[in-house]
């Protein structure tokens, strides 16, 4: 029988929260908390059901007593509390992005490998059911030749000028917002449903608001809130994304279609429990549940009947039992890793880069910047 993983979280607010459900569901303990100071990890300790509150996000890290370190605090930080996490040999899961430069997410995953450390980044679409499904038809043929690829990212938690919060500072939340937020959890799951990777695209960042009141003050923003890209795929395919932040009435909708010579998929995030499935002479809503799906995927993640949807808390939840899983030694297919964080900041780069300069930008693949890396940090190693 495996032993009962205990889990530091580092971070006091809404994911926190999200993480702490997930390690309990996934059986594990969250022994300790750490917030931005002693009196916030002690309200969250009592919050969250956590055994005690560390006196610093470096204190957790340090404990005998904690195997497993959720980053949940904001992105700026992330890098630097994931070193520390390696470091001290403990498995890591950390919040997107894993970091906000190109430079940092590549160490990270690179020092991750080195020190065997299993990792985690919470792309947590992929552990949907109907996206399960998807995914296993489109791998076995089902749509045919893919060469539409092409869906949208809305929310409106900033609708309005007087809604902020950290993430709108681009020295906290990173040189990207609503990209860097959401718009790589579509890239993400898009790559992964179909098995395309993106190889260029040319975006178009906007601002609903270039002020923003906090605290009765304007102040300007430097972040988008609202991003448009094309993009062309390493199977020739071709896609569309729309991201925005301030689009009225849409809560956390994640919508794709991914489109085939044979048929198409799509899926909703915000009605879960169907996947739409299109042909020339006919189209279905298949509804999620383990008597109605087919594909292994898509029924290893199904645990509820059809009519009763599992949404994002279920699909974190599954998400933290697999990165468990991998620390007792197993292997669970389609885990995101740092590797994936990696993958997503190199598409945030080139998101950014192409705005700026108004050009198609190429995203080299991570594996040829990993593998640079180890040569390089062998080499040094030789030298010494």
């Amino acid at each position: 029988m495996a032993f009962q993983l205990r889990a530091g979280i580092i971070g006091t607010g809404f994911m926190g929260s999200v993480h702490a459900h997930a390690v309990r569901a996934a059986g594990g303990e969250v022994t300790a908390v750490a917030g931005s100071s002693q009196a916030s990890a002690e309200a969250a300790a009592s919050a969250l059901g956590a055994r005690t509150a560390a006196e610093s996000a470096e204190a957790l890290i340090a404990r005998a007593d904690v195997d497993v370190i959720h980053i949940c605090t904001p992105n700026a930080t992330h890098a630097d509390l994931a070193r520390k996490a390696i470091a001290a040999g403990k498995a890591v899961i950390c919040e997107k992005p894993l970091a906000t430069s190109v430079g940092d997410a590549l160490e990270l995953t690179a020092l991750a490998a080195q020190a065997g450390v299993v990792t985690g980044v919470p792309f947590v679409y992929r552990f949907y059911p109907a996206v399960r499904e998807a995914r296993d038809r489109i791998l076995r043929g089902d749509a045919g030749r893919l060469w539409l690829l092409h869906g949208s990212y809305l929310q409106d938690w900033l609708a309005g000028a007087e809604a902020t919060n950290w993430r709108v500072d681009s020295t906290i939340g990173g040189a990207s917002r609503a990209f860097g937020d959401i718009g790589v959890h579509w890239c993400d799951l898009m790559e992964f449903t179909t098995g395309h990777r993106i190889t260029r695209l040319v975006a178009k960042t906007s601002r609903a608001y270039d002020e923003r009141e906090t605290g009765g003050r304007l102040s300007s923003v430097g972040t988008e809130d609202g991003a448009t890209l094309l993009f062309e795929t390493d199977k020739g395919a071709t896609g569309s994304l729309v991201v925005s932040q301030v689009s009225p009435g849409r809560k956390n909708r994640l919508w794709f279609s991914f489109d085939g010579t044979e048929a198409s998929f799509s899926f909703n995030q915000e009605r879960p429990d169907t996947l739409h499935v299109g042909r020339s002479d006919s189209s279905s809503e298949i509804p999620v549940g383990p008597q109605t799906l087919t594909m292994p995927g898509g029924r290893r993640y199904a645990k509820l009947p059809p009519g009763h949807p599992q949404g994002y808390q279920d699909s974190f939840n599954a998400f933290v039992a697999d990165v468990y899983a991998a620390v007792h030694g197993q292997e669970p297919e389609g885990l995101p890793t740092f590797r994936d964080g990696l993958r997503s900041a190199l598409i945030t780069d080139a998101v950014v880069t192409s705005a700026a300069q108004q050009t198609w930008v190429e995203i080299p693949p991570a594996e040829n910047l990993t593998g640079s890396l180890r040569s390089s940090a062998a080499t040094e190693r030789q030298k010494q």
